[in-house]
């Protein structure tokens, strides 16, 4: 028994779905006119369709992209969701963890031999109205700012400029002074870099700027004037930000990829080479 291009067994036998060979259905699709069962079917314009044409016809479209080159996705910022519930996480299991936070803060004096504290201070927090006002700062920015870049260069956009902001501790600390010695914690550096992002989207876009102006000044003027507040690390992670997404938003629209990527790259090159010097220059 040979079976036809349709799906249809040779001979008189019945039509039956090329999906389910066990199925027999008379009705067929509008583009292929294969038969398809009442799983396989999608309703059309005229008549239904089977899944393989519809998700052929799917695959052809363009993905629609926003002014940034973003693509354009429904429901929720996973990426900063993500991120949310990984500081949340790692301080529920922090305080419970004992000492093991002490090997994930970034300290300049350690940052040489264990680089991966450049990254992980970011995801540690003080305390919980530490932790609180980051997690708002991060949601309220990251809801917007994660569908108007796209997730990786969003991603990429947050964990660069926490790296960043354990950059500009490094830079600020004298050797043989105690902020060398002295640990650092939070996601303000990140979230600073993400300030200084939808600052210049804005801008971009011709929107009125005042109030993420305003914002950045006043949690730097909180940085100088409360203790234990690691300004560095703002500082650090605002210059980041502001150069890593100047590229993201003045990217020519052809060339976004590219130049997102590349931007990515120097940046991150930029920050290990600045970290490198100043260790290189520390006794």
């Amino acid at each position: 028994m040979t079976a036809s291009p349709h799906g249809q067994a040779g001979g008189d036998q019945p039509p039956v779905c090329p999906r389910h060979p066990d199925r027999v259905s008379y009705v067929r699709c509008q583009r292929c006119n294969r038969p398809v069962c009442p799983e396989c079917q999608r309703p059309a314009a005229v008549g239904v369709q089977c899944v393989d044409c519809v998700a052929r016809a799917q695959a052809a479209v363009p993905a629609r992209r926003t002014v940034f080159g973003g693509r354009v996705r429904e429901g929720r910022p996973v990426v900063t969701i993500s991120l949310v519930a990984l500081c949340v996480i790692a301080y529920v299991a922090l305080r419970a963890g004992g000492d093991a936070r002490i090997h994930l803060v970034f300290v300049p004096f350690l940052g040489e031999a264990e680089p991966y504290r450049f990254l992980s201070a970011a995801f540690m927090h003080g305390g919980f109205l530490h932790l609180a006002v980051n997690m708002y700062a991060l949601w309220i920015v990251g809801s917007v700012l994660e569908p108007a870049l796209g997730r990786w260069r969003f991603l990429a956009l947050y964990l660069v400029s926490a790296v960043g902001g354990s950059v500009g501790v490094l830079l600020f600390a004298a050797p043989d002074g105690l902020a060398w010695l002295t640990p650092v914690v939070g996601a303000s550096g990140a979230v600073f870099g993400l300030f200084g992002a939808i600052g210049l989207a804005l801008r971009r876009l011709g929107r009125d700027t005042t109030q993420i102006v305003v914002l950045i000044v006043i949690n730097t003027v909180i940085g100088f004037t409360i203790p234990n507040i690691a300004w560095q690390a703002h500082l650090g992670g605002l210059v980041t930000g502001l150069v890593l997404a100047a590229a993201y938003v003045y990217a020519p629209r052809k060339q976004t990829a590219l130049v997102s990527v590349a931007a990515t790259v120097l940046v991150s090159a930029a920050l290990v080479a600045l970290a490198v010097a100043k260790y290189a220059v520390s006794p």
